[in-house]
């Protein structure tokens, strides 16, 4: 049977922000222990007295959350080179058949060009395309017959090379997207292969996203 312990250790690690904010000693327990009781007396299938789950809360142990949290820091320190882009458009499309032959042909099209940004995400029911605003008339034409799905543009990216550790470290992309989220920064899409990662992002947020990256690299 489920503990008082273990309900309240479930349902902080559900939020990862209540958890960092209750290390940095930011929440009031006995606040935090009446916010959560309804959810841990649910797990429990009983009633649970607000003492029991502020002893619950004052026993959690922060000591994996630090050490983790030390590792990430250290990779943030030496996160590499940050490429901005600037006078993007995003497209998602429904997949179909004739859309892969499509994609084949727009790749075919910009493979001889340095000069301008297109990176295709593959899902199972759409497929993402985000591109220089300068493709905006070919992608047009050659999609013209597919379904759009949604279709942003004035949009920026910017691009952060990782350190080979981070394939060992989990939560790197939690620690860097989290600052954005407490900036309230929304990203409109997350791009990454093995050491890269882009974040694209609206053009009248690319200012305060790049100096959020610079202040994790020299902090």
């Amino acid at each position: 049977m489920k503990t008082i312990q273990e309900a309240v250790e479930i349902t902080i690690r559900k939020t990862p922000f209540i958890e960092e904010a209750l290390n940095e000693k930011l929440i009031n327990v006995s606040s935090l222990a009446r916010l959560i009781l309804p959810e841990v007396a649910q797990q429990l299938k009983k009633e649970v007295k607000v003492g029991a789950v502020m002893m619950a809360i004052n026993r959690l142990s922060p000591a994996n959350e630090l050490r983790i949290r030390k590792n990430i820091k250290k990779l943030a320190l030496d996160l590499g080179d940050v490429i901005v882009r600037s006078d993007l458009c995003d497209y998602t499309f429904k997949n179909t058949p004739t859309l892969f032959k499509r994609i084949a042909t727009i790749l075919g099209k910009v493979s001889e060009s340095n000069d301008l940004f297109l990176t295709i995400s593959q899902g199972i029911f759409e497929t993402n395309i985000v591109a220089s605003e300068a493709l905006q008339t070919l992608i047009n034409e050659t999609f013209n017959d597919e379904v759009l799905i949604n279709n942003v543009n004035d949009l920026a990216s910017i691009t952060i090379k990782l350190p080979k550790e981070n394939l060992e470290q989990s939560g790197i992309y939690y620690f860097i997207l989290k600052q954005f989220a407490w900036a309230n920064i929304a990203v409109q899409e997350v791009i990454s292969t093995t050491h890269e990662m882009t974040i694209v992002v609206k053009e009248s947020d690319v200012n305060e996203t790049f100096s959020i990256l610079m202040d994790l690299k020299l902090n």
